[in-house]
C-alpha cells in the first residue's frame, strides 16, 4: 500500500530525513518510533504531500506522491500533531466542512460523517461546539475528519501527545479498531504505543532507519543470546565457579549483596542456547535456596536506547 524508497528531505547543510525506505502492507498499523527531531514528522509531510523530497521516491496505492499528489491526497487522511480544528464549530458542521474540501459527493456525505462520527465515539457529542470539548474528545474529532472521506490510508502524528492516561487508551483502541480497513501510520516517541497498537515498528534515529521489524523480532535480534535472573543464597566465590562451568554460559554476573541478604545473579547464554534446566539443576545440586529464576527479555525501552543512543551504537560496532 505505501512505498518509500531513498526518501531523503535536506535543508541545505542539514539532512532531516536521510535515505529513508520501508514499506507498509494493506491492513497493516506501522509504528514510525523515533526520539523528538528523528525525522518522523518531515517523512509523513512529505508522504501526505505536505511537502515535497529533495530526492527518493514514495508511492501511495500505486500512486507517486509527487508526480500524482491529488490521487494520492484522495486516498490519505492526515492527523497532523495539533488537529486542524475550527471551535467556533460543531462536530458535525466541521466534519461536513472537511468532507465538502475532500470532494466527498453530497449524497455520500451524511453516511460518511455518521461513519466517522461512529467509529470515534462521538455520535453523542455531533451538536457540541469544539472549543468546548476536552482534549482528548478533540483528538477524537482530528481523527474523525482524517476518516470522513473513507481513505486506503491514515497517517497520525503523535496521535496521543498531552492525553491523559484514561484519553490515551481510548484513543489507542480506536486506532486498533480501524485496521484491517484502512493502512495505518503512526508516529510516536511513547514506547507502549508502538508495543500495544503496531503490527511492525520502523526506528529513526536522526533522519536514518535504525530498524524495521515486528516488536517481538527486534526482541529476540538485539538480545544476541539469552539472560536469565536468578535469586539465591551461596558463597559468592563459588556460585560464580559452578555457574561459569556449565556449557554456553557466556557470562556470569552477581550483584554485591548486604549480609544475611540473597543475591541476585545474571547469566548469559549464547543465542539459541536454554541453560536454565542446568542452572537450576546446579544450584539445587549444591543444596541452596533457589528464590527465583527466569529468563529476562528487553523491552522495547531497551531495543529502543539500543539503537538511538550515540553510546550504545559504538560499543555495539566496537564489540
Amino acid at each position: 500500500m505505501i512505498e518509500v524508497q531513498d526518501l531523503t528531505k535536506s535543508y541545505g547543510s542539514v539532512t532531516a530525513v536521510d535515505h529513508v525506505s520501508f514499506t507498509v502492507n494493506k491492513g497493516e498499523i506501522l509504528g514510525f518510533l523515533g526520539p523528538n527531531g528523528a525525522g518522523k514528522t518531515t517523512t509523513m509531510r512529505i508522504l501526505t504531500g505536505y511537502m515535497p523530497a529533495t530526492s527518493g521516491t514514495a508511492r501511495v496505492a500505486g500512486f507517486d506522491v509527487f508526480r500524482e499528489s491529488m490521487e494520492v491526497r484522495r486516498r490519505i487522511g492526515y492527523l497532523p500533531e495539533n488537529p486542524p480544528l475550527y471551535p467556533d464549530m460543531t462536530v458535525e458542521t466541521y466534519l461536513d466542512f472537511v468532507a465538502r474540501i475532500k470532494n466527498v459527493p453530497a449524497e455520500r456525505r451524511p453516511a460518511r460523517i455518521d461513519d466517522a462520527l461512529r467509529k470515534t465515539n462521538l455520535e453523542d457529542r455531533r451538536s457540541e461546539l469544539i472549543k468546548r470539548l476536552s482534549r482528548g474528545y478533540k483528538q477524537r474529532v482530528g481523527i474523525a475528519q482524517a476518516l470522513v472521506h473513507d481513505p486506503d490510508v491514515i497517517i497520525l502524528d503523535e496521535p496521543t501527545v498531552g492525553l491523559d492516561p484514561k484519553q490515551i487508551i481510548e484513543v489507542r483502541n480506536l486506532i486498533k479498531g480501524l485496521a484491517g480497513n484502512h493502512t495505518i501510520i503512526l508516529s510516536t516517541h511513547i514506547l507502549p504505543e508502538v508495543s500495544m497498537t503496531c503490527d511492525r515498528v520502523v526506528i529513526i534515529n536522526k533522519g536514518k532507519i535504525a530498524a524495521v521489524d515486528t516488536p517481538q523480532n527486534l526482541t529476540s535480534q538485539l538480545k544476541g543470546g539469552q539472560k536469565i535472573h536468578i535469586e539465591t543464597e551461596a558463597p559468592e566465590k563459588l556460585l560464580r565457579d559452578v555457574l561459569s562451568e556449565i556449557p554456553g554460559a557466556s557470562r556470569v554476573v552477581i550483584e554485591p549483596a548486604r549480609a544475611g541478604s540473597r543475591q541476585t545473579v545474571t547469566v548469559e547464554a549464547a543465542q539459541g542456547n536454554d541453560i536454565r534446566s542446568q542452572v537450576a539443576a546446579k544450584i539445587v545440586e549444591h543444596g541452596w535456596p533457589l528464590y527465583e529464576l527466569h529468563g529476562v527479555s528487553l523491552s522495547l525501552e531497551d531495543i529502543f536506547l539500543e539503537l538511538t543512543t550515540d553510546d550504545a551504537a559504538h560499543a555495539q560496532s566496537s564489540s
